[in-house]
């Protein structure tokens, strides 16, 4: 009531025309102020990666974050300034803020504790745009890192919208290379050493011919004595999110080698019997 009883009724009946006017200016003014400053911060943030080698994925957090208080920040003006258009003094819309303030104090502890939250994340540089990750039980690609929450990309498109108060733990799988690994089983019957040396010798021409493995791959040995197998484990080291490619393509290219050498993979086997009734 305090807000409406500091509004100059009389006023804008009389200069509706003008008020109106002023409007269509403000938001004109808004949209082009929104735009060049996008754009303004959108080359600094290019320069100061070509300029200081600033890795692309931090780069592109602190674009992300320069543009998210750029819109707060104008969004604040554009209020302030429309509430000036209908000739109410916006010192009153301040004070008139802190008389509720007290109100939605507990509300705003949350967003409080999202904004300190989001200032250590980016200070620690725990996590920056394009890495996977794993956060509040959400796994995907960080997308945009802002003042209140992270967005967080999933794998199967989903798009999550994660407070940053919620992110307690951190696990950055974007930080060095990872790790490629592949059980592979073979029958009872086979000579183990014979499989293995089978197996490593796909090993070296992947080596040879995949540039995004790092270390390996190697056979590590017998792995597991199955119910019906004897399980092989070959691990390799690989860039970042490759592994899972290079992951694929051994299970491919071992079953074929295995094959092609008369190594049987087990696989369950149902048998029926029937009972005949004389």
């Amino acid at each position: 009531m305090d807000l409406l009883e500091g509004i100059d009724w009389s006023y804008l009946l009389t200069n509706a025309g003008i008020i109106i006017l002023k409007l269509v200016g403000i938001i004109i003014a808004f949209l082009i102020v929104k735009a060049v400053g996008s754009r303004i911060v959108n080359k600094m943030f290019q320069r100061l990666q070509e300029r200081d080698n600033i890795s692309a994925g931090r780069a592109l957090t602190l674009q992300s974050l320069s543009l998210n208080i750029l819109s707060y920040v104008l969004i604040f003006m554009f209020v302030v300034m429309v509430f000036e258009v209908f000739n109410y003094d916006a010192t009153a819309l301040l004070a008139g803020a802190g008389v509720i303030g007290l109100a939605i104090g507990f509300g705003a502890q949350g967003l409080v504790s999202d904004v300190v939250t989001g200032f250590f994340l980016l200070l620690e540089k725990q996590i920056d745009v394009e890495d996977y990750v794993t956060v509040a039980s959400f796994d995907g690609i960080v997308e945009q890192v802002g003042l209140r929450t992270t967005q967080i990309r999933g794998f199967d498109g989903t798009l999550h919208y994660v407070p940053n108060r919620e992110i307690t733990n951190v696990s950055n799988h974007s930080r060095g290379n990872m790790r490629a690994l592949v059980d592979i089983g073979i029958s009872y019957d086979d000579d183990i050493d014979r499989a293995i040396a089978v197996l490593q010798t796909v090993c070296d021409k992947f080596a040879a011919e995949d540039a995004s493995i790092v270390d390996g791959p190697n056979v590590l040995g017998v792995q597991a004595l199955g119910a019906s197998d004897v399980v092989i484990r070959i691990l390799a080291k690989t860039e970042n999110m490759k592994q899972w490619e290079v992951e694929r393509n051994l299970r491919k290219a071992m079953k074929e080698a295995l094959e092609a050498n008369g190594i049987e993979i087990p696989f369950p086997h149902q048998v029926y019997v029937e009972k005949k009734i004389q």
